[in-house]
């Protein structure tokens, strides 16, 4: 697994009009392609009588699975760069529909190539962006006596705490990078009079500190 990548903070939509034509980039996480393919179809039915409905996709940490189309456009006019300024962003596990109504006025091929990537690049920089990095899952369970405490002391420590359970004893699910697994071990002895067990599960990916 890549140690981190990078995606959109949230869904949303970013237009801009150029010669008359309306461009609305629609961006959205997507975690599989049939997330991507949902999103792209549900777009599409929100705008039924655009132009155009190009996009473009890049599914998996490392860039894996990549696809874009033109949507009747001029072959490599809207999709490709689409495509490509997802990746020059470094954009992972993201989605991008850009809707265009046409206003009448021709754009030719390196007018179109910068509006539908430049689309996409103000969508970006207008919805924002988050790093998510590879953690290591781990279960702390502990004493009700020593929780409170110890749940307070992950959280000031900038652990990135995922859940916590109360049963006969307490149960805090959270998430360590591979490297701190050791050093977290001996301070939560340390912390716990040695009273709490850790149970290493496996891995996932969630969002970075001051990503």
């Amino acid at each position: 697994m890549q140690e981190r990548y990078r995606t959109v903070a949230r869904e949303g939509v970013h237009e801009i009009e150029i010669n008359k034509s309306r461009f609305l980039c629609s961006l959205a996480p997507a975690a599989t392609e049939h997330e991507a393919q949902d999103f792209i179809r549900r777009v599409r039915e929100q705008h039924p009588t655009a132009t155009h409905n190009c996009y473009a996709y890049v599914i998996g940490a490392d860039g894996g699975v990549q696809k874009a189309s033109d949507d009747g456009e001029p072959g490599g006019t809207a999709g490709v760069p689409m495509l490509q300024m997802l990746l020059r962003r470094e954009m992972r596990y993201v989605v991008a529909v850009v809707t265009r109504y046409y206003g009448g006025v021709k754009l030719g091929a390196g007018g179109l190539i910068r509006a539908y990537g430049g689309v996409v690049g103000e969508a970006l920089d207008a919805l924002g962006t988050v790093t998510r990095q590879r953690f290591r899952l781990a279960t702390v369970t502990v004493g009700h006596e020593r929780a409170g405490r110890l749940e307070n002391d992950l959280r000031a420590t900038g652990r990135a705490v995922r859940g916590v359970r109360y049963a006969e004893a307490v149960t805090i699910e959270l998430g360590l990078p591979d490297a701190d697994v050791d050093a977290f071990r001996a301070w939560l002895a340390d912390a716990t009079a040695g009273t709490a067990a850790l149970e290493l599960g496996g891995e996932a990916y969630q969002d970075a500190p001051g990503g």
